[in-house]
């Protein structure tokens, strides 16, 4: 059965011509009145019988479909965000129905909630971060001149402003993203999406004189005269004068290709073929995601972090070939990939919404000094810095005038999040926090919070508990603790965990996110954790994943392994 998912299909011709991105590189998917079409998998083991019925099918909406989308958005955050928005809103201006009474400002469930955990005001909002300043040119998005607008004007409004941070959240806002993320995964593990993607981003690792030639065949087939579709093919911008890759001679073959065939002639300007050879930077996927259709990486489950950390936001559908050690999350095969991709492009693919989390580095701010008759003005500030408690200030009350913490960038991890000694030659000392409330205190090398997808990875090693990628939980795991009872522990989505280095730690702590940036702390920083609003769009292969998860774990783990009991001469006792 097909249905389509377009958001235009009702509209005039003339309508459709205005489905585009602002970026004419970008997704040439949004000019085709027909771009997406969501097919049901016939071998989904959760497909039930009333999905059938054509007249109970319906395709997924988008609020305001007759303007174009957002410049930041893909085609799979379309779908997430269509999801969210076309939530019934229940006015209760006329509603006298006691048994539905809403008491969420009542119990403080629709108060923002500031780093430390301070509702603030509801006149207003200002944006989080610029439209074109969502992320840096470094990893990460710095936010501290706009969380301090935020701060001055007051509160943050979540249905004005996109790009709010998830720690920012209400306890009910987390909630119901954490829920949309499940259940449009789930929604979108049955079906299949058929898109027409134009531009094909691809990532390998460039250090690797075995792939490079692999990278170099697949950019050369997919521009190839044969592909019914003129793709344009994005590869890292180091790979340009790379001699292995050798960019010029493959435009001479492609161009040498078409001439052969007919299809150019001696007068087609050059720039028609090398237009669609491109090169991309690590600003350019921070900046501009919604350049890009559909990501192939070639490589291990390292290379598909590496996509994740490249596009910190938005990450459009990721297709990955497994050619590195262990492959949980590179599920195709190599060698297959011409009819992979054929199939892909043709018949649609099925994908599967990762979480991810987001990390945020908050800093201590020094306290205003305030003097009182007989006190010196010669006071020593790394004293009175020292005998501050982070746990009065995390979770006590805080000055209007006088805010504790100001945040120094966010970052949007799959695996894990590590507070860990450093090259401290001692045991780190950490605090960890849950929403608004203290649950420990940690002597250990480190703490690993990982997300489902990381369960097989720094959580494992730490003796963590292994997780199917689709539970909604947070693994809190402590590394080398120095005593016998810290057992892991699991923890749901939906929570703002907070780790922070105590003042009066002997040493500093510090944070990796992903095993990528690694930020020192200081005593009184500290780093919240919480579910990204903004999940990995992972291509998945036809059949059962959770089948696939246990035979992943079997065989790159040897997950309960062992040899088979004996049954030769065995009886039963004489009784």
């Amino acid at each position: 059965m097909n249905g389509d998912a377009n958001p235009g299909e009702s509209l005039s011709a003339s309508e459709d011509k205005h489905h585009y991105y602002d970026d004419h590189h970008s997704s040439a998917s949004d000019d085709d009145s027909n771009a997406v079409e969501v097919t049901f998998d016939p071998s989904s083991p959760y497909r039930r019988k009333s999905s059938l019925v054509h007249s109970e099918a319906t395709a997924p909406r988008f609020k305001n479909s007759h303007l174009k989308p957002s410049p930041t958005q893909c085609l799979v955050h379309q779908f997430l965000e269509g999801h969210r928005r076309d939530k019934p809103k229940i006015t209760h201006k006329d509603h006298h129905d006691p048994k539905h009474e809403d008491v969420t400002s009542e119990v403080g469930l629709d108060q923002y909630v500031e780093p430390k955990g301070k509702p603030t005001n509801q006149d207003g909002y200002a944006p989080v971060t610029e439209p074109e300043s969502d992320v840096s040119n470094e990893a990460g998005q710095v936010d501290e001149k706009s969380w301090k607008e935020a701060v001055r004007i007051g509160k943050l409004n979540i249905d004005h402003h996109e790009d709010l941070n998830s720690r920012l959240l209400t306890k009910k806002q987390l909630t119901d993203m954490a829920w949309g993320v499940r259940e449009l995964s789930r929604r979108l593990g049955m079906i299949r999406l058929k898109f027409q993607a134009r531009s094909i981003f691809l990532l390998t690792k460039v250090y690797d004189h075995e792939l490079i030639p692999k990278t170099r065949d697949l950019a050369k087939w997919l521009l190839s005269k044969d592909r019914d579709v003129r793709y344009t093919v994005y590869v890292e911008e180091s790979l340009q004068k790379n001699k292995d890759f050798d960019a010029p001679g493959l435009l001479q073959e492609l161009r040498q290709e078409y001439l052969d065939a007919g299809h150019m002639d001696s007068n087609t300007p050059t720039s028609t073929l090398d237009n669609r050879l491109r090169f991309w930077a690590e600003d350019m996927c921070r900046r501009r995601p919604h350049t890009f259709d559909f990501v192939i990486t070639l490589g291990g489950d390292g290379t598909v972090l590496y996509a994740s950390w490249l596009f910190q936001r938005i990450v459009p559908p990721v297709l990955s070939f497994s050619l590195g050690s262990l492959g949980f999350l590179t599920k195709f095969d190599f060698n297959e990939y011409q009819d992979i991709l054929t199939t892909a492009f043709r018949d649609g693919v099925t994908v599967s919404l990762r979480l991810r989390f987001e990390g945020t580095v908050m800093r201590s701010q020094k306290k205003r000094k305030q003097l009182t008759q007989g006190e010196s003005e010669n006071v020593d500030e790394q004293v009175a810095h020292r005998s501050r408690d982070l746990i009065e200030e995390l979770i006590g009350e805080e000055r209007e005038d006088e805010h504790t913490h100001r945040p120094d960038g966010t970052y949007e991890i799959l695996n894990e999040i590590v507070v860990d000694r450093g090259p401290n030659p001692t045991m780190s000392y950490t605090e960890i926090f849950g929403d608004d409330e203290h649950f420990t205190s940690v002597l250990a090398d480190g703490v690993c919070v990982s997300t489902p997808t990381g369960s097989t990875a720094y959580n494992l090693a730490a003796g963590g508990s292994l997780c199917h990628p689709e539970n909604p939980v947070m693994l809190v795991t402590s590394i080398c603790p120095h005593t016998l009872s810290f057992r892991p522990i699991i923890l749901p989505d939906t929570i703002v965990l907070r780790i922070g280095v105590p003042y009066d730690a002997r040493t500093n702590s510090w944070a990796s996110f992903d095993g990528r940036e690694r930020i020192e702390l200081y005593p009184g920083d500290y780093v919240t954790i919480s579910a990204s609003r903004f999940p990995f769009a992972s291509v998945q292969p036809q059949g059962r994943r959770s089948e696939d998860w246990v035979n992943s774990i079997s065989a790159k783990l040897g997950w309960n392994t062992r040899q088979k009991q004996k049954n030769e001469g065995y009886r039963q006792w004489d009784k």
